[in-house]
């Protein structure tokens, strides 16, 4: 067994020693493509959703340096119809790419020296494991002999194989260099059909479009926009997490609310794997989601302001889906043309949810809404960010305080921001406005919208988050009416109902807007 070269199974054994989600399944759909046009397959995600351990897997299953019939026999691989004919059958070539990375930092060199170290590594352990294939000077043609003398051929897995990109992403002459490597690999007639069995890639973005994107354009591609048949393996599935809450006296709902990330329609919603274990481990939810050197910082984005990117954000923040044009990315940390770029980035580093149906964007759950959290503390943002913020925060104090006229003008100005949407004809865009204008309470309020309660149904109801000190809101919006019927309506419905066991005071806020004065009024009562 080597590092690179057959590394045997010690990998998953470990795996196995922790709490194990069974996700042999995706044995399965690799070994359809083994030997076929299709046998190259690369699958983004973001980090913490399980890569590497898929990675470890694979390699344990196919190795042919290790017997692993033990470490497979009880999972749902064994019951495939294919799970004899390819279990330990071939040679494994696995390379963690960032590993590679961090070592040439380590030694000081350049990011450009990774694809030669790679080659270096693994050809000096093929050629310790057959001495006499040390006559061949390249790695290529190495393999191709080893391929003649053993009469295996090799499964190549590569996991972060983005890395370069990513560490690289304003030298273009690193990342042709690395591309390059996976030319002579994948797309090279003399080499591919002769040595690769089958090739498996990870990492976080989907392969690089550029002028030297057909290095690598055989690979058919798996990205967290459209996972197709590996979408239940992306991460943890909503029947596992409930499982796993049971067995763990956890509250699934609580799992929910925190790690519920994607959500696609063959499948439903899609958990991250780390923090949904961590949590278990733990007994405790809360944020597990560490950044990493392979995510760029929010603020970084946010900051840049394409075609009005920070109104975009906060309309996310305050809860809203934004429609994403996901086709143009050019698949870098780098390149970005317009706002639709850096949002699919976003979705691509797991900040952002995708919802296929509806091709829009939104912030999936409690998690990740916390690293947002940070743009309403100010740290970081631009000046214009800030003085929404201070604007948003006065009018919260205004509400509370009774200010119903200060709390009016607030809206007008706020209304007539950059932020505020073009359009404003109806009691939805209104609803819009008010969420908006109340971005600060965010962090210290959970908002319900269209919640039931009494004879009705509140527009949207602000519920304190435990300790924060602050009174719950009742908001009730009218079009055309008055502020003083949007009262009534929520006395009369008895919408306060739904806070019967809030002990505190409750603000009662009633607003309208009249399309012929062009004004907000605002009536606010307390209970």
């Amino acid at each position: 067994m080597g590092t690179y070269l057959n590394p045997g199974n010690k990998g998953f054994q470990e795996v196995l020693q922790s709490e194990y989600i069974d996700k042999t399944g995706l044995i399965a759909l690799v070994n359809k493509t083994v030997g076929t046009m299709e046998k190259l397959s690369c699958v983004s995600r973001p980090r913490r959703f399980g890569k590497s351990y898929a990675a470890k897997m694979l390699c344990a299953y196919y190795d042919c340096s290790c017997d692993s019939r033990a470490l497979f026999d009880d999972k749902k691989i064994a019951w495939t119809e294919d799970y004899l004919t390819h279990l330990n059958q071939y040679h494994v070539i696995s390379i963690d790419v960032t590993g590679f990375v961090s070592m040439v930092k380590k030694q000081h060199k350049a990011i450009g020296d990774v694809p030669e170290l790679i080659e270096k590594r693994v050809y000096n352990e093929l050629v310790m494991l057959y001495p006499e294939l040390g006559s061949e000077r390249y790695l290529t043609d190495c393999l191709i002999r080893c391929v003649e003398k053993t009469g295996r051929r090799f499964v190549f897995i590569i996991d972060e194989w983005d890395a370069p990109i990513r560490e690289a992403k304003e030298d273009k002459n690193v990342q042709t260099a690395y591309l390059n490597l996976l030319r002579e690999w994948f797309k090279n007639n003399n080499f591919t059909p002769q040595v690769v069995a089958a090739a498996y890639m990870t990492g976080i973005l989907p392969i690089k479009k550029d002028g030297f994107q057909s290095a690598i354009s055989d690979f058919t591609e798996y990205s967290i926009l459209d996972p197709d048949q590996f979408t239940e393996f992306t991460g943890f599935t909503e029947s596992e997490v409930r499982n796993l809450c049971e067995t763990h006296s956890m509250s699934f709902e609580n799992a929910r609310k925190w790690y519920d990330g994607y959500d696609f329609p063959q499948v439903g919603a899609i958990y991250n794997p780390y923090s949904v274990m961590l949590a278990m481990r733990k007994k405790k939810f809360g944020s597990y989601w560490q950044k990493t050197s392979a995510a760029e910082s929010l603020m970084t984005y946010i900051n840049m302001d394409f075609e009005g990117l920070q109104e975009i954000i906060s309309r996310l923040i305050s809860g809203e889906e934004i429609e994403v044009d996901t086709e143009h990315f050019e698949n870098d940390f780098e390149t970005f043309k317009s706002k639709d770029d850096v949002l699919t980035l976003l979705i691509y580093l797991g900040y952002l949810a995708w919802r296929e149906e509806t091709k829009s964007a939104y912030i999936p759950n409690e998690e990740v809404r916390s690293e947002f959290r940070d743009i309403l503390k100010g740290r970081n943002v631009s000046q214009k960010w800030i003085e929404l913020i201070s604007r948003s925060r006065k009018l919260l104090e205004n509400t509370i305080a009774g200010n119903s006229d200060n709390v009016a003008e607030a809206i007008e100005a706020i209304r007539d921001t950059q932020y505020a949407p073009t359009f404003y004809n109806d009691e939805q865009a209104l609803r819009y406005v008010i969420k908006f204008a109340y971005i600060a309470a965010i962090d210290q309020y959970l908002k319900i919208e269209e919640l039931p309660s009494g004879k009705g149904i509140a527009d949207v109801v602000y519920l304190p988050k435990r300790m924060s000190g602050y009174p719950a809101m009742v908001v009730e919006l009218k079009w055309n009416k008055s502020s003083k019927g949007a009262i009534e309506q929520i006395k009369n419905r008895n919408y306060p109902a739904i806070l019967h066991d809030f002990v505190g005071e409750i603000v009662l806020v009633g607003i309208n807007y009249s399309e012929k004065t062009k004004k907000h009024n605002c009536l606010i009562e307390k209970i």
